[in-house]
């Protein structure tokens, strides 16, 4: 599998339909590497160096955490900073200024409209955005300003499959949507909706394709488990044993206690 390239993802635009998932970690990384996951995206707060590692030939966005950098010095600095780490591009959630403050600086930057969870509160809560024509517009607009921002993509969140298709044929970007119809250029989701352990709400738009969940409770009983044998057998001096001892013969260890004056 051969990592993309911005080049190539902005080539599959009205071609090809590509696919993107969140990982939280190496594990999750890798098995989307080897299902053949197009993209990938992570939080920089996760095992950034890790998950690189772990898919070394998959597209990877890091995201930034969203008002932790509020100058345009420090976001562009980070931005270099897990360039180097391994990121392919940088998922950036601030304002037009700090993103085209990443983006005058040649780094491939993801633009987000439509819903935005951390903005829940301008929507009224967690609910679909652009049902009006009012706010389809105020979309249209957004993603038109991202674009003129430098961004090479947009995720496209929750929003009405007519609004994001209209936008994803009439703006030349790519349109990354989750919850807004398949008339977008790829597909997201995130890794705990499709493995079916998110233990939180589970969104309309989210499709369960397994049930991992049930595997890491039992993982996790037989850990506790585990943990609590090991600290018994600490508390009784049953760990270690003579078979997990290292030893050193008589003469060494007398010569050594001989220079030792107490």
């Amino acid at each position: 599998m051969k990592k993309l390239t911005v080049k190539e993802i902005l080539k599959c635009k009205g071609i090809r339909k590509l696919s993107e998932v969140y990982t939280h970690n190496p594990l999750e990384a890798e098995a989307c590497e080897l299902a053949g996951i197009d993209m990938i995206v992570s939080s920089e707060v996760n095992d950034i160096q890790g998950i690189r590692n772990a898919a070394k030939n998959t597209f990877l966005t890091v995201g930034l955490p969203y008002g932790l950098y509020i100058n345009k010095n420090h976001i562009v600095k980070r931005s270099f900073e897990l360039l180097k780490m391994g990121a392919d591009a940088i998922y950036c959630p601030q304002g037009l200024s700090l993103i085209k403050a990443i983006t005058d600086e040649g780094i491939p930057v993801v633009g987000h409209s439509g819903f935005i969870p951390y903005k829940s509160t301008l929507y009224g809560g967690f609910k679909a955005f652009g049902k009006t024509s009012i706010e389809a517009q105020k979309i249209y607009d957004q993603c038109q300003m991202l674009r003129d921002a430098g961004v090479f993509a947009i995720e496209i969140e929750i929003v009405p499959y007519q609004v994001a298709e209209f936008i994803a044929k009439n703006i030349d970007i790519f349109m990354i949507g989750m919850g807004s119809g398949t008339g977008c250029d790829a597909q997201y989701l995130f890794a705990e909706d499709i493995l079916g352990y998110n233990t939180g709400h589970i969104p309309r738009h989210a499709k369960v394709y397994s049930d991992v969940g049930k595997d890491y409770k039992r993982i996790k009983d037989k850990s506790i488990e585990a943990f609590k044998m090991f600290d018994k057998d600490v508390k009784d001096q049953k760990y270690p044993s003579k078979e997990h001892d290292i030893n050193i013969s008589g003469t060494e260890l007398k010569s050594f206690t001989n220079k030792i004056k107490p």
